[in-house]
This record gives C-alpha cells, sequence and structure tokens, in this order.
C-alpha cells in the first residue's frame, strides 16, 4: 500500500493528494501533527534520500528555530532528533511507494510510478 505522509494543512501535500486522486492512486495517508513521525519510518527515510534531502531548511519551521538549534543540526543523528520533535521541519511529502520513497511533490516522476 502506497503512504503518503505530511500534515494535511500544507499546500504541496494538498497538490500530492490532489494529484493522487485524480490519477486513480489509492493511498493512506499519515498526518505528522495527529500520528507523529514513527522513528523507524524517519531512519529508512534518512538512510534512503539524505538527511540533508529530509530536512526542510527553506520552511517557515526552520526559519523560526534560533540560531543555536539550527547551527546543532550538523549530522542524521542530529537531524533525524530535530526530525521527530519538530516534524514540521520535514519536507513534506515522504511518499513511501513499497520499494522506495520520495521527498517532495513531482508530477513528472510521480507519473512513472502509477
Amino acid at each position: 500500500m502506497t503512504i503518503l505522509y505530511g500534515i494535511s494543512n500544507c499546500d504541496t501535500v494538498k497538490k500530492a493528494r490532489t494529484w493522487l486522486a485524480e490519477h486513480g492512486q489509492e493511498h493512506v495517508f499519515h498526518d505528522f501533527k495527529k500520528q507523529g513521525v514513527p522513528p523507524e519510518q524517519l531512519a529508512q527515510w534518512v538512510r534512503a534520500a539524505g538527511w540533508e534531502k529530509l530536512l526542510n531548511r527553506k520552511g517557515t519551521t526552520w526559519r523560526k528555530l534560533d540560531a543555536a538549534t539550527q547551527a546543532a543540526v550538523v549530522d542524521a543523528e542530529s537531524a533525524e532528533t530535530l526530525m521527530r520533535a519538530s516534524p514540521s521541519v520535514i519536507k513534506r511529502p515522504v511518499m513511501d511507494w513499497g520499494p522506495d520513497i520520495t521527498v517532495g511533490f513531482d508530477a513528472a516522476d510521480w507519473a512513472g510510478r502509477v
């Protein structure tokens, strides 16, 4: 089963969910805010995509962090700690396609998967 991880009020997640519905792709939605971030999944995402890609340094949540917290994120372990504590800093959506994952919404890439 395809699982879309994100936050329900995120515009990019909304676009992704609409795209999936329009293309008849069944999926389960996992809301970070309501259900948390599964630690085992987060570790898998970091291994698969890299913590640098998964950590959204352009988003509002990152920009609101104090400089010391931002500076403390230097490797996968520190990034995972921050992402568990503040799931909104994870780039969205994270899509679990079964055999692999993607981070962010890319309609052209997704079209080749459905």
